[in-house]
């Protein structure tokens, strides 16, 4: 800082010297500082710009894969890179006002020794002897130069110094014209009182008046939240406050000036960079308008904090807490249960439930079952519970540990944790890269899961995992209840159920696979996923409201029950495990559509390993383009008039690929069981030689 007032010093010497004026020295170094960082102001409003124009894309990204924020984060990365934009470039102009203003505090400060450039021998004489001459002057006070200035021009005068200090240095200090508009720029508010409060008061109105001009002018800043717009001005309001209040008025006046520049700096820049010949606003306002409506219709229950603070404790007052799931939601139940089931029926492990949502099943569960300790725990206050977690085995559906916020326990370094897999489908297509490095154990559905797994192992050189050949457990418990259902229809019928992700069959061609369908004797039901239907109510009642008057189609958003997808002669789907359940289940064909396929590793092509997902869409049905959907109907019928041949082959792939039919729930429930008793066993030996 000594170099950057020095620096700072001799620039405002010059000026000094050019004006004859303290005050206007000081507007002028801002006039000056102004001009010589205007090339960074420029480049800043085409960084603004450049920020701006990704903003329907990043709106967009946020509608495609909204409520899943870490694919929201990579997906805002990639856009990034490709346009080159670093988001930390927003806060090079707060670092440089920062860095500028501690130079000028600095110097204003320090008046005689940077401005006037008296030695400091002379310097320190000057101030010994004022400091000898008024017992309210503390030489260890930051304005101590101003102190001994104002001494020698208003108190004892210069004949008091003539003794210690040279003529022409004495003179020097008492021509250096401190007033500037009728205000002693030494004067420091919070000392002074009386006018000298009315500079935080002209510094507060400077920094509202640039608060205000940049919400209108900047465009980066226009678009911000209203949180953010009024919480910056709400800042610097209070900061020039403050400067105003506590420090001379010389640096009162450099802000005032400094903020009064930047509008006419932005201005300019809008001038030579006008954001609407750069920045499509139309497109703009449509996502923005999109995603305001999704996160209206998406506002979550308010967190139970005593709730969770209740549950967070009685977790970590329980001791040997040998088994722990973990649920992200009330849905996520059924991929445990088998487990569970097995466990409650065979051990006496207290199986200690988490779940992020209030609302769980497991609640209702745990009440007739006293094995099973439920806690509601909200998603931040994971994070914090996760990392102290001590007991001996985790399970959980949840991918990317310690890649995200969820990191493995910093309190016991020997817990196991187990991820179960909730379908059936490719890890190297349907998983991020490294999403399950970090686990020790993993449950395997499917042949395919596992070959994939050690593929990804060799190629990325990992550790090797414990991978449990378990089978997949919901997938045992809908062919039992298929099994049992009558269904045979009236009229054949079919269903579509999409996927949730970008440019879905919903999205893309629905009504035009309607369009053909219909006609044709068919009972067509459209399924769309709950996401869809949760966010965009409006699309899925326009849809209703369309296809109101026609009896073949109906749109369906009641998801209380699966019998509609196991009754259906024929599914199209696009990307959604849907596809793979239904056809697992029923032993019936799938029309696939070829919409862009959900891609979160792209080194998928480099594992040698072809994704299930798509290997077996040509197997277990077969595929359409976009561009063909005019033979939706003869692609239907083809399936359906070969539905024998298709159960046959779909039989066979079954038990080819899926491990351990009707016998997961044991096979994971008894590993789990084992590993546990493992652990007390050892604990137990541990104590004993001890």
């Amino acid at each position: 800082m000594k170099y950057l007032a020095l620096l700072f010093g001799y620039i405002m010497n010059i000026c000094y010297r050019m004006i004859g004026n303290y005050g206007g020295a000081i507007v002028l170094f801002t006039v000056i500082t102004k001009i010589f960082l205007f090339p960074l102001s420029y480049w800043l409003q085409l960084n603004s710009i450049k920020m701006v124009k990704m903003y329907p894309a990043i709106n967009q990204i946020k509608i495609d894969f909204f409520g899943d924020k870490d694919a929201i984060a990579d997906e805002q990365t990639k856009l990034y890179k490709k346009n080159k934009y670093n988001p930390l470039g927003s806060l090079i102009p707060l670092i440089i006002q920062i860095v500028l203003l501690m130079g000028v505090v600095e110097v204003i400060y320090h008046p005689m020794e940077y401005i006037l450039q008296i030695p400091q021998s002379e310097r320190s004489a000057m101030i010994e002897r004022a400091v000898s001459l008024n017992e309210t002057i503390n030489p260890n006070n930051n304005y101590v130069e101003l102190s001994t200035i104002n001494d020698i021009q208003k108190i004892h005068g210069i004949d008091t110094y003539k003794d210690i200090i040279q003529q022409e240095t004495l003179n020097e200090v008492q021509k250096l014209d401190m007033y500037f508009l009728g205000y002693d720029l030494s004067w420091i508010a919070a000392i002074h009182k009386g006018k000298a409060l009315l500079v935080p008061i002209y510094a507060g109105i400077s920094a509202w008046l640039l608060a205000f001009a940049q919400n209108r002018m900047n465009v980066l800043q226009s678009e911000q939240t209203t949180f953010n717009k009024y919480g910056m001005m709400i800042f610097s309001i209070a900061l020039s406050l403050y400067l105003g209040y506590f420090v001379p008025a010389g640096v009162g006046l450099y802000w005032v000036a400094s903020n009064l520049l930047a509008i006419l700096i932005q201005y300019i820049c809008n001038l030579m960079a006008d954001p609407k010949k750069h920045i499509d606003f139309e497109a703009l306002n449509a996502t923005k308008q999109t995603l305001n409506e999704l996160e209206g219709n998406s506002k979550k229950e308010k967190i139970d904090t005593k709730r969770v603070k209740n549950d967070y404790n009685r977790f970590f007052s329980i001791n040997n807490k040998h088994l722990v799931f973990y649920s992200e939601g009330s849905g996520f139940y059924k991929y445990f249960k088998g487990f569970i089931e097995y466990l409650l029926e065979y051990t006496n492990i207290p199986i200690h439930y988490i779940t992020s949502d209030p609302n769980d099943q497991i609640f209702e569960i745990a009440k007739k079952v006293e094995q099973i300790k439920p806690y509601y725990i909200d998603s931040t206050t994971l994070i914090t519970l996760m990392m102290k977690m001590d007991a001996d085995i985790v399970v959980m559906t949840m991918p990317d540990l310690e890649t995200y916020q969820i990191k493995r326990s910093y309190v016991r370094k020997d817990i196991e944790y187990i991820n179960v897999q909730h379908g059936i489908g490719s890890v190297n297509l349907l998983y991020r890269k490294g999403a399950l490095d970090h686990f020790d154990t993993v449950f395997v559905s499917a042949k395919n899961q596992k070959e994939e797994i050690l593929a990804q192992e060799e190629y990325y050189h990992l550790p090797k995992k414990t991978i449990v050949e378990c089978g997949y457990p919901l997938l045992d418990e809908m062919r039992e209840s298929y099994a049992k259902l009558d269904t045979k229809n009236a009229k054949k019928t079919i269903l579509i159920a999409p996927s949730w992700q970008k440019d879905n069959i919903v999205d893309l061609c629905l009504e035009d696979l309607l369009d053909n369908l219909k006609g044709h004797e068919y009972q067509i039901i459209v399924r769309p996923h709950p996401q869809q239907v949760r966010l965009m109510p409006e699309k899925m009642e326009s849809l209703k409201t369309k296809y109101q008057n026609n009896p073949e189609i109906i749109i369906q958003t009641d998801f209380s029950s699966n019998s509609t997808v196991f009754e259906a002669d024929a599914l199209i789907s696009d990307w959604s495990d849907i596809a793979v359940e239904y056809a697992f289940t029923t032993c019936k064909p799938v029309l696939f559509i070829d919409t862009p396929m959900k891609v979160m590793n792209p080194d998928y092509k480099d594992i040698q390993v072809e994704p299930f997902n798509i290997r077996i869409r040509n197997i277990v049905g077969k595929s359409l383009d976009l561009e063909h959907l005019d033979k939706t109907y003869e692609s239907i019928k083809e399936l359906i008039e070969n539905a024998e041949s298709y159960h046959d082959v779909i039989e066979q792939l079954v038990h080819e690929e899926v491990y351990h039919l009707n016998e997961s729930s044991h096979i994971g429930g008894d590993y789990i069981a084992s590993r546990v008793l493992e652990r007390c066993n050892g604990k137990k030996r541990h104590e004993e030689n001890n």
